[in-house]
This record gives C-alpha cells, structure tokens and sequence, in this order.
C-alpha cells in the first residue's frame, strides 16, 4: 500500500505551476486562435495514442504564441504502465510528450523536451541511428538536425532561461 502511494505522489505534477485550459482561454486576449490550434495540436497528439482512453483534465503550463507550448493532461490510461498525468509540447518544432514522473511542472518539462530533442540533434547530426531516441516526424539528417537545433537554443535562451527557479526541484 505505502508503494502505491509512494507512486502517486511521485507521479504528481505541481497544479500551481499551470492554469486550466478553460481559465486560461477566457483571459485572453490576443492570439486566441493560435493558442487554440495549438492546444488542439497537443490534444489530437494526445489522443492518437490508444494508451489514452480519454482526456479528463487540460492545463496550459506555458503557451508562447506559435513558438512552443507546454500542455499537461490528465488522461484515462489504456494499460496499467501508462501514467495519468502527461506533458505534451507543441510549437515550431516536433511534438512529443513526456510523463510527470521527472518533469513535476512546465519548466522541467521543456527542459526534458530539449534534452530529448538535443540528444536527436546530435545524432542526426553525426549521422547516426535515432531509432532508439525521441520520435521525430522529419527525417534525421544534418540540415534537419540543425533547424531544430536552432528552435531549441532558442527556446533554452530566450525562455526556458526565464524559469530558473522552477528547474530547481
């Protein structure tokens, strides 16, 4: 019993680092239909996959207007090893998702996305097999590798550098 409760809390996501997608929606102002077509980007993301039955939950952790956003769902799981919380990033660049198990709140979740995402740079750079990293929709080639390279120190400098203390947990 203590182990499954041991595994709930580590599979938490901080709440008070995100805002629930429909809070969110009825504050904006500006750039409504682009936050909404990438909120329905990461959702129909979501949903291809058969391990999520249904979406419960929707919070928006970060939303930079056609650049990137950081989605957390809470979902109804198809298997037992499938988490209920997930992190889905979308933007001007892939989009994947990432468990709550590492990534507690929005901030260390980018900083997962990028390093997933770097570490597919640095292959497809070299030229060697991705196979076994972070699935990419483009093809792993150098000039390919270096686009997304360019997106992720941008992300990293411009953004991810503005949440430092939520990279501390």
């Amino acid at each position: 019993m203590v182990q499954t409760t041991e595994k709930i809390m580590n599979n938490s996501p901080d709440l008070s680092k995100v805002e629930k997608w429909s809070d969110y929606l009825l504050m904006q102002r500006n750039d409504t239909d682009e936050n909404k077509s990438m909120y329905r980007e990461a959702r129909e993301y979501l949903e291809f996959y058969d391990w999520c039955l249904g979406i419960t939950e929707s919070y928006v952790g970060m939303l930079y207007s056609g650049i990137v956003a950081v989605f957390l769902f809470q979902i109804i799981p198809g298997r037992e090893d499938v988490d209920e919380w997930i992190w889905v990033i979308v933007g001007d660049l892939p989009a994947t998702y990432l468990t709550v198990e590492e990534c507690p709140n929005p901030a260390t979740a980018l900083d997962g996305y990028i390093g997933a995402m770097l570490e597919w740079v640095e292959a497809a750079q070299k030229g060697n097999s991705v196979a076994e990293l972070v699935p990419v929709n483009v093809p792993a080639t150098k000039k390919n590798g270096d686009m997304l390279k360019s997106r992720l120190d941008f992300i990293d400098e411009r953004i991810l550098s503005e949440y430092q203390e939520d990279l501390k947990v």
